[in-house]
């Protein structure tokens, strides 16, 4: 387990207890050990009594030794079998807090949303004090914003959902092989469903296993061609499609229900330009046989086409792009935006330096928080220049990988810098981000953005819009203006690969087909380097040439490009 792991359990609890109305000393004692965890210095293995940690009193120490020894908290058990499951689901409620649903319980017993819901609309709540007609409006839209946003999951969601899908299929003895299609697939940023297709030699074997997977809720259909399921994980619930073939069949099947739509159509022009049929069993030529390619990129071959990627099928236009310039994934030479427990990081710097090697990298900027994002722990001058040092005697023990000092900075509310000039050039490679203050006016976001951009030791902005998607719409940005402003003084963006953001997106940089651009995980634990596929999606979506990337550089040629400067 890592230190996420323990601050994650401290943070849980602090929240079931604040909604269970336990007393605000008990609720503030988990998440003052929580911020101690965060800010110790120490590796979590090597911390053999918590109590040394300020902040830390013997019951949490007890509660934190469980967890160390078991993995379980029977403290966390007990205050989720005590706490409605309903309430948990109310937090996702724009603008209504643990407190407010507590009062709601204890004044009108409600344990759902659809009781909540009701006493907004018969006016029950705004009768509360501390309520009032404005909140019980407010609460009525959150209600139906998440209730619209039920029809669909995130790209982030999906990724989770499909990781234990994965999993299952993995050991289903008579699924031999399969792979996830449709928007998902295409890297969509939000999807009604999923869809898989499955190579199977007993579909209706398949079938019984993959309705037994623990978190199928419901099965709709069942039978030798699909199976559609609603599955349920935690708070996710979305409808799956497991369509059944065979070895022959696979690749033509995963074309077809890759879609979009649009490029079907398109296919199936092509082929009718050549007395041809196409659709998902494969080509049926002009006289009458069916041709089955065991690769995608055959069947692209066979209509005298480049091989197109999912994430480029949402539309046409991909059938007139130079494919042979689109970046792909083994482009990439190395990551410049990650995190160590310095900051908010779940693992040591040499950590993250040898899960670079792993991934083939030839170079890596270490980025922790600065100073003044205090919740992430943030460096002070002091910390920062002592990992400076830190990795320059690493960058010389490691021959394998450069390894750059750097910082993920803040821009601050006036549009100062968190640290001065004289700090910053002590570092390699200065990131500079907005984590603050995102109701400020677009002339002011925009001053800020420009002021950072205009710093001669800014070399990149992270995740530039401030989104997470279907969360957080972001800061108000001139796009136009940003990047005309990042071109005039050398300033990198970022594709930030993390897929809760996805920032800048593809919509975006579709746009503007001559930015320059950083495809960054932001990591935050090792597993987090595994990001970068859905960054560069993103940029292949965006039609993002591999020039336009730095981190496509060799080497030696990043090296020279950060020594040059701006």
């Amino acid at each position: 387990m890592t230190k996420k792991d323990y601050i994650k359990l401290l943070e849980t609890i602090g929240l079931y207890m604040e909604l269970k109305g336990e007393n605000s000393f008990k609720v503030s004692a988990y998440r003052k050990a929580a911020a101690a965890i965060e800010q110790s210095q120490v590796p979590i293995d090597e911390l053999a009594d918590f109590t040394v940690l300020a902040g830390i009193g013997k019951g949490v120490s007890e509660v934190l030794n469980e967890y160390r020894e078991t993995g379980q908290s029977s403290l966390l058990a007990e205050l989720q079998a005590a706490v409605p499951a309903g309430h948990i689901q109310m937090l996702k409620i724009r603008n209504l807090g643990a407190k407010k649903i507590v009062k709601l319980h204890k004044e009108l017993n409600i344990t759902t949303i659809e009781e909540l819901k009701a006493a907004c609309e018969s006016h029950a709540v705004s009768g509360l004090t501390g309520f009032g007609k404005k909140t019980e409006e407010s609460i009525l839209q959150g209600i139906e914003d998440l209730e619209t946003k039920k029809e669909y999951i995130t790209i982030h969601e999906a990724v989770k959902l499909t990781a234990y899908i994965n999993q299952a299929l993995e050991e289903a003895v008579h699924v031999k092989r399969y792979a996830v299609a449709g928007s998902h697939r295409r890297m969509k940023e939000q999807s009604k469903d999923l869809d898989y297709i499955v190579v199977t030699d007993d579909a209706l074997a398949a079938a019984e296993e993959i309705e037994a997977f623990t978190f199928v809720k419901q099965v709709a259909v069942s039978g030798q061609e699909k199976v559609s399921v609603t599955v349920q994980l935690d708070d996710l619930e979305t409808a799956v499609d497991f369509r059944f073939t065979d070895d022959k069949g696979f690749t033509p099947m995963l074309n077809h229900f890759t879609g979009s739509k649009e490029h079907n159509v398109k296919m199936r022009q092509l082929a009718k330009a050549r007395s041809e049929k196409v659709n998902e069993y494969g080509i049926t030529l002009a006289d009458g046989t069916l041709k089955q390619y065991e690769s995608e990129e055959a069947i692209y071959q066979h209509y005298q086409l480049n091989y197109i990627p999912p994430e480029m099928r949402d539309d046409v236009t991909a059938f007139e792009v130079e494919q042979s310039a689109i970046i792909k994934l083994s482009d990439i030479r190395g990551d410049l935006h990650m995190h160590t427990t310095a900051s908010d990081g779940a693992f040591e710097l040499t950590e993250m330096i040898e899960a670079c090697i792993q991934q083939g990298y030839d170079y890596m900027a270490i980025t922790d928080h600065s100073r003044s994002l205090r919740v992430a722990n943030g460096l002070s001058v002091e910390r920062l220049l002592e990992q400076n040092q830190q990795i320059r005697a690493l960058n010389k023990a490691y021959s394998e990988i450069d390894i750059y000092s750097g910082i993920e900075m803040d821009i601050l509310r006036d549009g100062t810098l968190d640290y001065e000039d004289e700090v910053l050039k002590e570092l390699d490679y200065v990131i500079a981000a907005i984590h603050q203050s995102f109701n400020q006016s677009e002339e002011e976001t925009m001053q800020r953005l420009v002021n950072a951009c205009h710093n001669p030791y800014v070399r990149q902005i992270a995740h530039p819009t401030g989104r997470l998607i279907g969360r957080r719409a972001g800061y108000a940005v001139n796009m136009e203006e940003l990047i005309a402003v990042a071109a005039q003084t050398n300033t990198v963006l970022e594709i930030n690969a993390n897929p809760m953001r996805l920032d800048l997106s593809a919509a975006v940089i579709r746009q503007y087909p001559d930015i320059k651009l950083a495809i960054n995980t932001d990591a935050h634990h090792t597993s987090h380097l595994d990001f970068m596929k859905y960054g560069v999606g993103t940029a292949i979506k965006g039609h993002v040439k591999r020039e336009q990337v730095i981190n496509t550089l060799t080497r030696e040629a990043f090296r020279d490009w950060l020594q040059k400067g701006k």
